[in-house]
């Protein structure tokens, strides 16, 4: 385990572009696999926010990313201490709370995430996360687990967005994450994707990062919509969804043969 990417490391200290999938639909190990082995990935994360995973699912398609050597962690509503422990244990790099509101839900989320100094996470350690009880010591276990517990924040709600600075400033918060749907949705402008009403919004998030020295992240509907996030000081983009992936290799099979096949579409 000591040879995996660190995540909190990678999204703070890359000095490229790095480029992620969001997998939820089509959630399987396989999957996995191909995007990783495909190269063209640095991170996976899976949703259990709309897709409604379960712990063996995540468990399953975490194992699956690590043996590919790329890090991965689980979109989740995060309720409470349970929420955000079991994508941990269950092997994820770490987790991304969605429809967050506060800066105060924010430190909670925090201290479900982390042990002791740093939170108060339930203690176990007979997950993977814990070598499934092979660390030497529990210290060594609560050190390691609190080093690479990768902790990521949604600004998708107005309440999220009028206190993105105090969010971003929340010690322990690793990255925010703009949802362009449901922020543009929470501006009262849902899809409007050209509004200048959502880009102030997302200067916002951009600028709260830069003063707390925290980097961001955002899921690009489309290439001008990655173009601006990226002119914006973005440094790891989510382009593509497993969904995308299909729909997209389905229309170029259409486009090679439908001609030959005397099919329109």
């Amino acid at each position: 385990m000591s040879a995996r990417v660190n995540l909190r490391e990678l999204v703070r200290n890359s000095d490229r572009i790095l480029s992620s999938i969001l997998i939820g639909q089509l959630c399987d190990p396989k999957i996995v696999e191909i995007c990783g082995m495909s190269g063209h990935f640095d991170i996976v994360w899976f949703d259990q926010e709309h897709c409604g995973l379960t712990v063996s699912q995540i468990e399953q398609a975490a194992r699956a990313a690590r043996a590919v050597g790329v890090p991965s962690f689980v979109r989740l509503y995060a309720q409470n201490h349970t929420d955000v422990m079991r994508p941990l244990e269950a092997g994820s790099d770490g987790i991304m709370a969605a429809m967050v509101k506060s800066a105060e839900e924010t430190r909670k989320i925090v201290e479900w995430a982390r042990f002791y100094p740093q939170g108060m996470r339930g203690i176990n350690g007979s997950g993977v996360d814990g070598k499934f009880g092979g660390y030497a010591s529990r210290d060594e276990y609560y050190e390691e687990a609190n080093r690479r517990a990768f902790v990521a924040i949604q600004i998708e709600t107005a309440e999220a967005l009028a206190e993105v600075k105090q969010i971003a400033e929340v010690p322990g918060v690793d990255m925010l994450f703009v949802g362009p749907a449901d922020l543009s949705q929470a501006l009262g402008i849902p899809g409007q994707f050209d509004n200048p009403k959502l880009w102030d919004a997302i200067q916002r998030v951009a600028s709260a990062c830069e003063s707390a020295g925290v980097p961001w992240s955002a899921l690009a509907v489309g290439k001008p919509m990655g173009e601006k996030f990226l002119e914006l000081g973005c440094r790891f983009l989510t382009h593509s969804v497993d969904v995308w992936l299909v729909r997209s290799g389905l229309d170029e099979l259409a486009r090679t043969w439908n001609p030959m096949l005397g099919r329109d579409r």
